[in-house]
């Protein structure tokens, strides 16, 4: 079934369609959930009310742009709303499932490197995180990521060039990060 058939089908409340969605869809979109969300309970409840969304305004998909980032918007929304709502767990969290980004012509040390970074990511403020991430990640702009958090964009900016300044201090000053 094409992606636009899936679409369809979801929109006159095909419950098998439905499924489908969320089975092409769920693995990629806990990930995204993840990196802002530590507990994987959180996350699972933070994805099934994505969900539910997502097939709840199905209709207000416009078929002129890609799907995926239709609904991976909604996730990052419903994740950052769950973050707002529970201000004393307010710590994000990036992890990437590194296994299925590697291609054939990638190697284990590049796999590690990758790993080495996403633990970096880990020691960052939850500010700085949450602003790198939304923009070197997720490729949203400042404007985006100030509305979004309620922010200014100089603090988007200037949160983002702190970020990447103790990214750099941390590469600089831990050893067992740094990259050959």
């Amino acid at each position: 079934m094409t992606e636009q058939e899936l679409i369809q089908a979801c929109k006159l409340g095909n419950r098998r369609a439905q499924r489908n969605m969320y089975e092409r869809y769920a693995a990629k979109m806990f990930g995204v959930c993840r990196r802002y969300i530590k507990n994987e309970a959180d996350v699972e409840e933070v994805l099934l009310t994505g969900f539910y969304k997502v097939f709840s305004k199905l209709e207000q998909f416009q078929e002129r742009g890609n799907f995926e980032a239709w609904i991976r918007r909604i996730m990052v929304n419903e994740s950052l709303m769950f973050l707002r709502k529970n201000k004393k767990d307010r710590y994000l969290y990036v992890e990437v499932d590194t296994q299925s980004h590697l291609t054939d012509h990638q190697t284990a040390d590049q796999k590690v490197a990758a790993d080495d970074i996403l633990s970096l990511l880990d020691h960052l403020p939850p500010g700085y995180r949450s602003i790198f991430n939304l923009y070197a990640i997720e490729g949203y702009k400042h404007r985006e990521i100030a509305e979004m958090l309620g922010i200014s964009i100089n603090t988007s900016k200037s949160q983002l060039i702190k970020a990447r300044k103790m990214l750099q201090k941390l590469l600089l000053t831990n050893s067992e990060y740094k990259l050959a």
